[in-house]
């Protein structure tokens, strides 16, 4: 198989994993709507911005990271 094609196919299931975990522990875990996101509202905009999402999720990411390296 074409390494291309093998690694679009993983990405493309990594990505489902992740919509499905992300829809299921969305009721218990509010990402995008923790204590110290942004969000400033008017009339007729609302600017939002997730500060502290995007922390843990780096965080969370950077210790996935380090994890596999450590083990591969």
């Amino acid at each position: 198989m074409n390494p291309i094609a093998k690694f679009l196919i993983i990405g493309g299931a990594i990505l489902i994993v992740i919509g499905l975990l992300w829809q299921i522990g969305g009721r218990f875990f509010p990402l995008g709507r923790l204590p110290g996101d942004i969000v400033v509202e008017k009339e007729n905009v609302r600017f939002y911005f997730p500060v502290v999402t995007c922390i843990v999720i780096s965080i969370v990411l950077s210790l996935a990271t380090y994890l596999f390296r450590l083990f591969k």
